[in-house]
């Protein structure tokens, strides 16, 4: 079955499904492990098919999925506790941080969050805004997004839920639920 109706993925494409960066892809179609095909523009593309088989054959040495989670928090000290403590763990995280809902407009496209641990009560453009900016936007609303605030009533849950938000913690934060939360994307 092919992305979209096309049977040709772009590098990126392909990197996504083989996890590994769009350049690695480079590297083994120019060595000609993975068959491509060349646009008349100059566009490598891979046929879907040829990128699947080269996955299986290669499973055993391709590297473990890493999950990207971005933490946005006005608290600095919250951030910095979760950047400190998630990248501590023995598990394949790459953590990145924003303060506020600009940088996360920003961070989306250029770090790619698997999921997004996010305040909703934030100065400017807060975390509800935030969350149905992500959800109505095709390109990003397969992103998970946690809520994490100390201020949880049940007003504040239904809203946040209502916005996309999968589910909200509490600060403190209950880290092994938190952790719980995250391992399910790695087993995925």
């Amino acid at each position: 079955m092919t992305n979209n109706g096309k049977p040709y993925l772009t590098p990126s494409e392909a990197a996504k499904v083989l996890m590994v960066s769009p350049v690695t892809v480079r590297a083994w179609a120019q060595k000609g492990l993975l068959p491509s095909e060349t646009t008349r523009g100059g566009h490598r593309r891979f046929l879907r098919e040829s990128v699947e088989l080269f996955a299986k054959q290669t499973k055993a040495t391709l590297p473990a999925k890493e999950l990207r989670v971005l933490v946005v928090d006005d608290n600095r000290q919250v951030s910095g506790f979760l950047l400190e403590w998630l990248t501590g763990l023995d598990e394949p995280l790459i953590v990145d941080t924003a303060a506020n809902g600009f940088e996360v407009g920003s961070k989306i496209h250029t770090f790619e969050p698997d999921v997004i641990l996010l305040d909703p009560m934030m100065p400017g453009i807060d975390g509800f805004m935030v969350y149905r900016q992500i959800k109505d936007n095709p390109e990003t609303r397969d992103i998970r997004v946690i809520a994490m605030t100390g201020h949880l009533s049940p007003e504040n849950q239904q809203r946040i839920l209502a916005t996309g938000a999968e589910t909200c913690v509490t600060n403190p934060l209950d880290t092994q639920f938190l952790l719980g939360l995250l391992k399910a994307n790695l087993l995925s």
